[in-house]
C-alpha cells in the first residue's frame, strides 16, 4: 500500500497499475443514498472512493453530489455495476456509456478497471476459460463472520484485488461481545474495529452509511493498528453466515 498525494487513505495497486483507495463509501437502493452525506464524505472526510450500481438508481444523484463537492473527477474512484440486462459486448458498452452520462464522468472504474462481484473460485476459473482478461477486482461479502480466506488467497495468486462489502455484518457485528471488548481496549468504536481489521487483512473495504457522524467515524481508522493476536482472534470468529446472498449454488 502507499498513500495518494494529498490524501490520508492508503491505496492498493491493481494489476493494471491503477491505485484504488483501500477505504470507500458504499451506496445501495432502498434508502441507501443521502446527497448531503455523500458531499460531506468527499469534502470533509477525504473519501475518494464511492461504490454504487446502476440497479441502485442513484447514479444521477451521485453526479450532483460530486459536482457540489467540487472535487475533480480525476481524483475520485467511482465504481458502478451492470445488471444482467447489460450483459453482452454491445449491451455492456451501451450500459457503461449510459452510466458515464448519468454520473457525469468520462470514464468509471469498471471501464478503466474491470471487476466482478460475488465470484467464487469456481466462477473465476470458469471466467478464465471464457475470457482473456483477468478481473482487476472481485467484490465479495467480508466481515468477521464471513471471511472466505481461500477465496482471498486465490484472488491474490491471480493478481485480483479482493474488495469486501458489508464489513459490519449489516450492524450485527457491533453488538458482539468480542468486538465490543476490543473497542474498549483500543478506545474506539465496534465499527472502527471491524473496518480496521478488514483493512489490516489487506481488504479494500466499503462500509455503507447515510449518516454523517457514522461516515466520519468509519474514516477514523488510520491512526491505530490492531495487535497481531487481536487480528488472529477476530479472524477466528468466522462462522460462515451471510447477510447478503450466497453465491455458492450459482453455476
Amino acid at each position: 500500500m502507499d498513500y495518494s498525494e494529498g490524501l490520508s487513505v492508503p491505496t492498493v495497486e491493481l494489476a493494471n497499475g491503477l491505485k484504488i483507495p483501500i477505504l470507500g463509501l458504499g451506496t445501495s437502493h432502498r434508502g441507501g443514498y443521502s446527497h448531503s452525506s455523500i458531499v460531506y464524505a468527499v469534502k470533509e472526510c477525504g473519501i475518494r472512493h464511492i461504490d454504487t450500481a446502476k440497479k441502485y438508481g442513484c447514479e444521477s444523484y451521485l453526479k450532483k453530489a460530486i459536482e457540489e463537492s467540487a472535487v475533480n473527477h480525476e481524483n475520485l474512484w467511482i465504481t458502478t455495476k451492470l445488471w444482467p440486462e447489460g450483459y453482452g459486448y454491445g449491451a455492456t458498452k451501451a450500459a457503461c456509456l449510459e452510466s458515464c452520462k448519468s454520473l457525469g464522468v468520462d470514464y468509471i472504474g469498471i471501464c478503466r478497471s474491470i471487476g466482478v462481484s460475488n465470484f467464487l473460485i469456481s466462477h473465476l476459473e470458469q471466467l478464465k476459460e471464457d475470457c482473456d482478461i483477468i478481473p482487476h477486482v472481485n467484490q465479495v461479502e467480508y466481515h468477521p463472520f464471513q471471511k472466505p480466506q481461500e477465496l482471498v488467497d486465490y484472488c491474490r495468486s491471480q493478481g485480483i484485488v479482493f474488495e469486501g462489502y458489508c464489513p459490519l455484518d449489516r450492524g450485527s457485528a457491533l453488538s458482539h461481545p468480542n468486538i465490543i471488548e476490543k473497542a474498549e481496549k483500543y478506545h474506539c468504536t465496534p465499527a472502527q474495529i471491524c473496518i480496521r481489521w478488514s483493512i489490516q487483512n489487506g481488504i479494500v473495504t466499503i462500509p455503507k452509511s447515510t449518516k454523517k457522524e457514522r461516515i466520519w467515524e468509519n474514516c477514523q481508522v488510520f491512526h491505530f493498528s490492531l495487535a497481531e493476536d487481536d487480528v488472529t482472534d477476530l479472524n477466528g470468529m468466522r462462522d460462515g453466515r451471510h447477510v447478503s446472498w450466497d453465491p455458492t449454488n450459482i453455476e
